[in-house]
């Protein structure tokens, strides 16, 4: 796959996605803390509350059932994708403001009692 060109190189754009398994129980208002917490940690300032969102029982795939979270930040938002089953989550950090991407996998493994290793792409 082709690298992505910068189309705008005068805008500063920093992202990370992480993934990892957790180990203990999520519902929303931990997804919303994490959300809360994980900007905090970065020195990074919502605008608004964190959106959390869980598909009634019956919608979609079993396999597929969680949480889609979304905090706005000043400069840009975080989403976070919760699978309560597998006890699986990807989380894209988006901010036009640097911020530090081992204190970012350092909280989340925190905050979600991750034993194994947090994967992650910074770009």
């Amino acid at each position: 796959m082709p690298t992505m060109k910068d189309l705008a190189p005068e805008i500063f754009r920093q992202r990370l996605l992480m993934e990892a398994r957790w180990n203990i129980e999520v519902d929303a208002e931990m997804v919303r803390g994490y959300l809360l917490g994980l900007s905090a940690e970065l020195g990074l300032t919502p605008y608004g509350e964190p959106i959390v969102f869980s598909p009634a029982a019956g919608q979609g795939r079993p396999e597929n059932a969680g949480f889609d979270s979304f905090l706005p930040l000043i400069n840009s938002g975080i989403s976070g994708y919760f699978w309560t089953e597998p006890r699986f989550l990807s989380v894209v950090l988006y901010s036009c403001t640097a911020f530090d991407p081992d204190a970012a996998v350092a909280f989340t493994k925190g905050y979600f009692a991750i034993q194994g290793r947090v994967a992650c792409s910074v770009f």
